[in-house]
């Protein structure tokens, strides 16, 4: 057992990596697919764009690695605004990110459980100021183009213009209580998968990049922003070795959430039933009144368990449950049954099996302004 918080950070650093995906042997989209993607841009990055970032920083939030404390930028913002808008406008054009940028100084958050656990936190990354000023000029572009071209799945409910943890339940449970309402059985699957933001293949993100039509300037940057990035665990006073990064989005960057809305985009295709996103949190859910609709379901299950093997994702078995509305049918992920649940935290609402059985229900017009006020009983 670790003790000394250098001891501590160097145990957390070699978990966070042991998670990973492993490293693919170079990061560039496949030739035919940024073939198809539009063509390369001139980007223009003003003095004044910046200066406006610099105004709006954050003077209490912690620096990156490089140490350039946002709150001396901030004061500063009237003289660095013009080459920081020239060295910005030059990393974008060229692609060539400053190793700086990509450096991480991870900070472990705990979730629950036993706190000499590493698998119970979380590691959320402490990235360049300057850096993630250009992310978000960045982020603005992808942004518009996946709008304009409603690239991302209705589906999605996460990091997601006008949509929320509300508008998710709301629209979920507004067809699962319809669907009861009229007396069919329904059957819903939640489905974890293990690590998300950690093992998302960059090889495969960046594919994904090209097939949503970025053009190619930008593609190349965010390849090279996630390429050869390092991290460092901070324990109070302390701070481990420098790790490689192999894969994932690092949690705590500006991009990170957009760029896995686009990697998780093409979970939906192919599926018969209903499914709805928030980021990763994901559940399935369909009518289960017949053995042909629940062979839909189990299809759709089996489906989701191929597509995770492809984009070489995992599933958390053990976290993945069904809840029944109706009649007794259980379902398998692999060759392992899926266990059942009478009560399901979903997005900070616990969600019960009774709340849809009751005798006398309510109508799924009152059920949708329950979950909008966050009471499930």
């Amino acid at each position: 057992m670790a003790t000394g918080d250098r001891e501590k950070a160097e145990l957390l650093n070699a978990f966070f990596a042991s998670v990973l995906s492993q490293k693919e042997s170079h990061l560039q989209p496949q030739q035919h697919g940024m073939d198809e993607g539009l063509g390369e841009i001139q980007p223009q990055i003003g003095k004044q764009v910046v200066q406006e970032h610099l105004a709006t920083l954050n003077e209490f939030k912690s620096p990156g690695p490089d140490q350039l404390h946002p709150r001396v930028l901030k004061e500063l913002a009237e003289v660095i605004s013009e080459p920081l808008s020239i060295i910005f406008e030059s990393s974008w054009r060229t692609g060539e990110v400053p190793a700086d940028w990509r450096r991480a100084n991870v900070v472990p958050i705990f979730k629950k459980g036993k706190k000499n656990d590493p698998n119970n936190y979380c590691p959320v990354s402490l990235t360049s100021i300057p850096g993630k000023i250009l992310e978000k000029i960045i982020k603005e572009v992808v942004c518009e183009h996946l709008e304009t071209n409603a690239v991302i799945a209705n589906s999605q409910h996460g990091f997601t213009k006008n949509k929320s943890c509300q508008t998710n339940l709301i629209s979920f449970f507004d067809r699962v209580t319809s669907w009861v309402d009229t007396g069919n059985a329904v059957d819903v699957a939640y489905l974890d998968f293990s690590k998300a933001f950690n093992k998302v293949p960059h090889d495969l993100l960046a594919n994904k990049l090209v097939k949503c039509g970025l053009d190619k300037t930008t593609v190349r940057w965010i390849c090279n922003w996630l390429s050869e990035r390092t991290q460092r665990v901070l324990t109070n006073a302390s701070s481990s070795s420098w790790k490689e990064v192999t894969s994932g989005v690092p949690q705590g960057s500006v991009l990170g959430p957009v760029l896995f809305n686009i990697f998780i985009n093409d979970l939906d295709e192919g599926l018969e039933g209903t499914i709805i996103k928030f980021a990763d949190d994901t559940k399935l859910g369909g009518i289960a009144n017949t053995p042909e609709d629940r062979s839909r379901i189990q299809n759709d299950i089996d489906r989701l368990e191929r597509w995770a093997e492809t984009n070489k994702m995992k599933f958390n078995r053990d976290k993945c449950k069904i809840l029944r509305f109706g009649r007794n049918q259980r379902y398998r992920m692999g060759d392992a049954w899926l266990d059942s649940s009478v009560c399901e935290k979903d997005l900070g609402v616990l969600v019960e099996q009774a709340c849809f059985l009751l005798p006398c229900r309510l109508g799924h017009g009152t059920m949708a302004s329950k979950y909008r006020k966050g009471d499930s009983t």
